[in-house]
This record gives C-alpha cells, structure tokens and sequence, in this order.
C-alpha cells in the first residue's frame, strides 16, 4: 500500500507488546497492527495527530510498516476534546473497512482543525454528521419533500430516514417545521431552532444505521458536562 495521510479514530492494546490501531485515511477506514507500540512512545497512536502511514498486508488486517507524524499535533481540550472523541466513534461504528471516502477525510480535518481553534461546536458536528451519511448513501434532500415538492416554510413535515420527508400537521419527536428545514438547507444556523432542529435531526437520521447500542461518547460528555457544572458557573456546551 502507498503512503497515506491518517489520523488514529481508536487504539487497543494488541497480544503482548503491539497495538491494533483503527485508522482514518481517504481510501476509507484501515484496521493494522503496530507491532512493540508498546515498547515505544505512543503519542503517534494517540488520536488527533495527522500522520502519514503506509501498510502491508492482503486481508482485512493490516500491519504498519511506517507510521509519521505530519506537522504539529492538534490540541483539544474541554467539549472540543469530547467532540472529537464523537466523530472518531461515529467513524469507527458507521464508515465500512477500506471503502474509498476522501470527502469525509477531508471534512475530518476541517472539523479538527475548526474544534482546536475553539469555534461553535454544533455546527461542526452537524456538517460532519451530515457529509458522513451522504458519503454513506444516506443522504435526503432538505428543500423538497418525498413527493418531489418544495419544502415551504408554513407547512410542517415529518421525517422518515429512509424516505425524507413527507406533509404533516402532527407535532410528533420527528416532526419539523418548513422554516427549520430551509434555514438548515442554507446552513443559517443563526435561525432561530435552526440548531436545535438540526441536533434533532441528524439523531434521527442516524439512529437507524447505528442501533441500540449507546454512544460512549456522547455519555463520557455527559458526565463531563455535570461534573463541570459543579465547579464553574460557565454555560454548559450544547450536547451532541
């Protein structure tokens, strides 16, 4: 395999002295063991740091032959850390092994590189969120509905992951209003509810492909966010 800009989406210890290290690069997620990782420094297996690698290797499970660091590690700290641990899970439980996504690496950076400089969360979560199901193939129009209808912003509609959205006049958790739905198709997230709607939204449209199991993730933010409470009078960040 050539050399390929990375970064570690999840690192576990591996027999004795290696680790099994779960990759992120644009030809899609790569599974490979670093051999006597643990007899070395691991900060290039930490997450977060771009890297550039290359593997050998026929089946599914690779081994690195070379593993570098690419220019300066980015730092995350508070709810920019946990959100970052959110998209790493989200890759490691949604993208399949080894299929081609450079527009979702490529998002990956962005949204890094936006978490470190300390701007919005949501909204990077929510861009993220949105380019990895229409990297998936599940992806759904915003400005028209099932039937081919532009969405209007007086009408309510309701949601269907498989389906998109159809009219609807009931106020059920799936439900949105026209006006939600256009200003996240224009990405005003200055709307008013346009964050809201969006959160709301994309747990919906995610639900389906990641199951019953929970996020580790998202309840590791949870716990930080009390604890947090306890000790600042600082708003607390918006969840994921």
């Amino acid at each position: 395999m050539s050399p390929l800009p990375a970064f570690v989406l999840h690192a576990q210890a591996y027999k004795e002295t290696s680790a099994l290290l779960d990759l992120l690069t644009p030809n899609g997620r790569v599974r490979a063991v670093l051999r006597g990782a643990r007899q070395r420094s691991g900060s290039l297996a930490r997450p977060f740091v771009a890297l550039e690698v290359e593997c050998k290797g026929r089946g599914e499970l690779k081994t690195l032959s070379r593993l570098e660091a690419q220019g300066i590690p980015l730092w995350l700290t508070g709810s920019a850390l946990y959100s970052g641990f959110y998209l790493n899970e989200l890759l490691v439980r949604l993208l399949p092994m080894e299929d081609a996504c450079p527009e979702v690496f490529e998002q990956y950076q962005h949204s890094l590189k936006a978490l470190a400089s300390g701007k919005a969360l949501e909204p990077i979560l929510r861009d993220f969120e949105w380019c990895l199901l229409n990297s998936m193939g599940y992806g759904f129009a915003l400005d028209y509905d099932q039937a081919g209808q532009p969405i209007e912003a007086d009408r309510g509609y309701r949601f269907d992951p498989l389906a998109g959205f159809s009219r609807d006049t009931s106020h059920s958790p799936s439900s949105f209003q026209g006006t939600e739905l256009l200003a996240l198709q224009q990405a005003r997230w200055e709307a008013p509810g346009a964050l809201t709607a969006a959160k709301r939204l994309m747990r919906l449209a995610l639900a389906p492909h990641l199951g019953s199991r929970p996020l580790v993730s998202r309840t590791l933010f949870t716990s930080y966010q009390q604890d947090a409470s306890h000790v600042s009078s600082e708003p607390r960040a918006a969840g994921y």
